[in-house]
C-alpha cells in the first residue's frame, strides 16, 4: 500500500492535482460553515442561514448539464480559468454588511456551487490523464482523505477568523486559495488534445453521459448503490441529534461523533486503492455499504462506546462506496465522455443526501430513532447484497479517446 501511495505522490502531475484540491478544499470548507454563521449574525434567522447550504447544493441538480462543459474544452485551461474566476467572484463578498446585501452572498454561493460542478467533472477527467486508470483509485482515496481532513480543520479555522475579523476576511482567504490552486494547475504537464467539435446539441451531448452510465453493466450498479446509500445517510444524519439525546449528552456531543467519523474517512481513503484492487470494485463497494449498515445499528444502542464505534464505521464505509463508484466511472469511460459521465455520477450519488436529510427531518419527529436506524440498516444490506453477490469480472480494456 505504501509503495502505491508513494507512486501517486511522486507523480508530478498527480501531486499538483492533489495539492490544488487540498488548498481549494481548505478555503471551501471554511467558507461553507462561515456563510451560515454570517447570515445568522446579520439576520438572526435560522431559515435564511440554512439557505446558504441550499444555494451551494442547488446547482448539483443540473450537474450533468454543467459537466458537459468539461468535455467541450481542454480540462487544464478550464480548471485554471474556473479557479481564477472563483477567486475574483469571492472578493465581491467584501460588500456584504447588512441584510439588504445578502443577495450578493446567495448569488456568489450559487455560482460557487455551479463552478464546483464543472471543476469536479474536469478534475475527474484529468485524473486518468495525469496518473492513468490503474492508479485512479489510489488518487481518489487520497483525495477523499484530503477533503475529509480539511473538513476537520478548516471550519474551525474559518470560524476563528470570522470571530476575529469578520466574514469578508474569510472570503478573501478562500479567494486566495483558489488563486493558489489555479497556479498549481498551470504547472501541470498533462497532454490534452483539443476536443473535436460535436455535431449534436448541448442537450444531446449531456444525455450521452447519462446513457453511458445506465447502459454499462459495470457502472450502473455501483453508481445507483452509492446514491441509495447516500439517501439513507441523509436520513441517519438527521437522526444524529436524537442519538445524542438518547445518550444523555448535550447537542455539542454531536461534534465529537463527527470528528470520529471524519478521522475514519481520512484513514480509509489512504487504503482504499489497495483494498479495491484486492477485493474488486463491486465487492469493495458492497462491503463498505454493509459496514455502514453495522454503523447505524451501533448508533441505535444506548452506549457511548457503540456510538463512537458506529461513527467510526460510518466514516470508514461511506467514502468507500463513493470512491468505488467514481473510480469505476473513470476506468470505464472514454476521455471524450468522461466529464459528462463524472458529473452525472456526482449528481446521482451526492444529491440524494439532501433528499434524505429532508426525509429524515420528518421521520425523526414521528418515529423512534431506535426503530428507524435498524430499518435503515436493513435497507443498506439490501443495497449491498447485489454488489457482494456479483461475480468478479476483469475490467474492460478501453483506449481513451480524444
Amino acid at each position: 500500500m505504501t509503495s502505491t501511495i508513494t507512486r501517486v505522490l511522486r507523480h508530478r502531475d498527480a501531486s499538483l492535482c492533489l495539492g490544488a484540491v487540498v488548498v481549494s478544499g481548505f478555503g471551501s470548507s471554511a467558507m461553507w460553515l462561515v456563510s451560515g454563521i454570517w447570515v445568522k449574525e446579520l439576520t438572526g434567522s435560522d431559515g435564511l442561514a440554512a439557505l446558504c447550504t441550499f444555494a451551494l447544493w442547488a446547482p448539483a441538480l443540473i450537474g450533468p448539464l454543467l459537466g458537459t462543459i468539461a468535455d467541450r474544452t481542454r480540462r487544464v485551461p478550464l480548471l485554471i480559468g474556473a479557479n481564477l474566476a472563483l477567486g475574483a467572484l469571492l472578493t465581491s463578498l467584501v460588500f456584504v454588511d447588512s441584510p439588504a446585501t445578502l443577495w450578493i452572498l446567495y448569488t456568489v454561493l450559487f455560482l460557487y456551487g455551479a463552478c464546483g460542478a464543472v471543476t469536479d467533472a474536469a478534475e475527474a477527467a484529468l485524473v486518468t490523464a495525469a496518473v492513468g486508470k490503474d492508479l485512479a483509485g489510489d488518487f481518489n482515496g487520497l483525495r477523499m482523505s484530503a477533503n475529509e481532513g480539511m473538513k476537520l480543520i478548516a471550519p474551525l479555522a474559518g470560524a476563528g477568523l470570522f470571530a476575529a475579523c469578520g466574514g469578508a476576511q474569510v472570503a478573501l482567504l478562500d479567494a486566495a486559495t483558489f488563486v493558489l490552486a489555479a497556479g498549481m494547475f498551470t504547472l501541470l504537464r498533462v497532454r490534452e488534445d483539443v476536443p473535436v467539435g460535436a455535431a449534436s446539441g448541448w442537450r444531446a451531448q449531456t444525455a450521452e453521459g447519462t446513457r453511458h452510465l445506465w447502459n454499462n453493466p459495470r457502472l450502473r450498479p455501483l453508481v445507483l448503490a452509492g446514491g441509495l446509500t447516500m439517501l439513507t445517510s441523509g436520513i441517519s444524519g438527521a437522526a444524529i441529534y436524537a442519538v445524542v439525546e438518547g445518550l444523555g449528552h448535550s447537542p455539542a456531543y454531536t461534534g465529537v461523533l463527527y470528528v470520529v467519523q471524519g478521522a475514519g474517512s481520512v484513514a480509509v481513503g489512504v487504503a482504499s486503492g489497495t483494498l479495491m484492487r484486492r477485493f474488486e470494485g463491486r465487492r469493495f463497494g458492497g462491503a463498505s455499504i454493509a459496514l455502514t449498515a453495522l454503523a447505524v445499528v451501533l448508533h441505535a444502542l444506548p452506549y457511548d462506546v457503540t456510538a463512537l464505534a458506529g461513527s467510526l464505521a460510518n466514516g470508514l464505509g461511506l467514502p468507500c462506496a463513493l470512491i468505488a463508484g467514481m473510480t469505476a466511472v473513470q476506468r470505464e469511460t472514454p476521455q471524450a465522455l468522461l466529464g459528462r459521465a463524472a458529473a452525472t455520477a456526482n449528481t446521482l450519488m451526492f444529491t440524494p443526501t439532501a433528499v434524505g436529510i429532508a426525509m429524515g427531518a420528518v421521520l425523526v419527529e414521528t418515529v423512534d430513532y431506535r426503530l428507524l436506524l435498524p430499518v435503515l440498516a436493513g435497507a443498506r444490506l439490501l443495497i449491498a447484497a447485489p454488489l457482494l453477490m456479483s461475480r468478479s469480472r476483469p475490467a474492460t480494456s478501453r483506449r481513451p479517446s480524444a
